[in-house]
């Protein structure tokens, strides 16, 4: 985050709230939040403002690099530079590290709270008959779960020290001085504990997960899509995801992702079909056989004496998707028709049509008022090729004619002068 650099403030309050001075050592800023943590700790009926307060001193000034900041700049920078820093963790938390739970017995009525670790998500293309049918399909993935040997300690005697990096916060804040007036504040994770607050002495190392805590393991995993599933639906396996001490192992999300059909398309519940017609079939009648997405034949006809329309659309019920979890149900199949005309006819062919199809409407006007007619010339075009031309046409006219009208008053301007 970048801002204006604080003046140099001699803010002392944190050191106040814990009653220590302001070179205090680490052992001291320990012995003062213990004691009056517990004094003010809400299971005690202590002030829950005064045991939130404490809890957020400690945390700033107990790491090196908070406390400096905080020494030099005051409690706004670090609320600047670290998003609410100094008050990010919950002080249940830390005051549970200390203690490993409630020091006046039968427990916290707060509890230590377990974070929650995270989903992982992966696509899973499916093609439209996987969707009409269901199918299932069976995947090899990798995760990481708890190290047997170890029971997730990463040491084989099961003790672990406090990072000395961080002071057991997981987190690091760093300080840059980007010119006379601004700096840069950026929070990351510790390097050296790898932002888990602690560290294993090498020989105490576990030999199966090299202090690791967890190993990988390969699961395959059985998908099972239903009938009827959309695009974009998720089927979740939960706590599949990696595991890691401490945490809610989150869950292996997978998300359906529907590939293009080269025939149907497919709309909510139902289906849709483009088919051309010649004009023949068109206005004689037609017949044609489509095949499913499950393989059946399907015979489409028209009625006898019936004409298709250009652009007219028929249904078919109980021949679309079939319902999720509802599967015996289906949608509608949708035949959208398109009439293929003749790019010209003979002259026999014209005579022939005109003397079957229904007469052509009589001119209203007479022989001698046609003659005074103008005769015009059709040309095929395409409209909307011809709506976009006349678009940028009209934006350059536009632009041609602001850009004159500038000038112009420049060239007045200066007759003036």
């Amino acid at each position: 985050m970048f801002g204006r650099a604080p003046k140099k403030s001699n803010n002392t309050r944190y050191y106040e709230i814990l009653g220590v001075s302001n070179n205090a050592s680490q052992d001291d800023l320990k012995k003062a939040y213990k004691k009056a943590a517990i004094k003010n700790h809400p299971d005690k009926g202590g002030d829950p403002e005064k045991f939130k307060e404490l809890a957020q001193a400690y945390e700033v000034l107990s790491d090196p690099e908070k406390r400096e900041i905080y020494d030099q700049y005051g409690e706004d920078a670090l609320k600047e530079g670290m998003g609410g820093g100094a008050g990010a963790h919950d002080p249940f938390d830390i005051f549970s590290s200390f203690f490993g739970g409630s020091p006046f017995g039968g427990g916290s009525s707060r509890g230590r709270r377990q974070r929650r670790g995270e989903d992982v998500v992966h696509p899973l293309k499916v093609s439209l008959e996987d969707l009409y049918l269901g199918t299932s399909k069976k995947l090899s993935l990798s995760r990481n779960v708890i190290c047997s040997k170890c029971n997730g300690k990463g040491s084989k005697s099961g003790a672990s020290m406090t990072c000395p990096g961080c002071q057991g916060s997981g987190m690091k804040v760093s300080i840059r001085q980007l010119g006379p007036s601004m700096i840069q504040q950026m929070q990351h994770p510790c390097n050296e504990c790898k932002g888990t607050g602690e560290t294993i002495n090498d020989k105490d190392r576990c030999p199966q997960c090299k202090g690791e805590k967890v190993v990988p393991e390969k699961k395959v995993l059985e998908v099972i899509v239903e009938k009827g599933m959309q695009n974009g639906q998720k089927i979740t396996f939960p706590g599949e995801a990696d595991e890691a001490p401490e945490t809610v192992t989150g869950d292996i999300v997978f998300v359906l992702q529907q590939k293009d059909h080269p025939k149907f398309k497919r709309k909510g519940e139902d289906l849709f079909l483009e088919h051309t017609l010649s004009l023949t079939e068109a206005l004689c009648g037609f017949q044609f056989v489509i095949t499913h997405l499950d393989g059946r034949q399907l015979l489409i006809k028209s009625n006898p004496g019936e004409v298709v329309k250009p652009d007219s659309c028929k249904a078919i019920n109980d021949e679309g998707m079939p319902l999720y979890q509802r599967p015996f149900m289906k949608g509608k199949l949708y035949i959208q028709f398109t009439v293929e005309f003749p790019d010209s006819l003979s002259p026999d062919q014209v005579k022939a049509l005109e003397a079957i199809l229904p007469p052509k409407p009589t001119s209203q006007l007479s022989d001698m008022e046609l003659d005074e007619c103008e005769e015009t010339t059709l040309y095929d075009v395409n409209i909307e090729e011809e709506m976009r031309r006349k678009q940028q046409q009209a934006a350059q006219e536009a632009y041609e004619e602001d850009e004159d009208m500038h000038g112009g008053a420049q060239r007045v301007q200066c007759a003036q002068q």
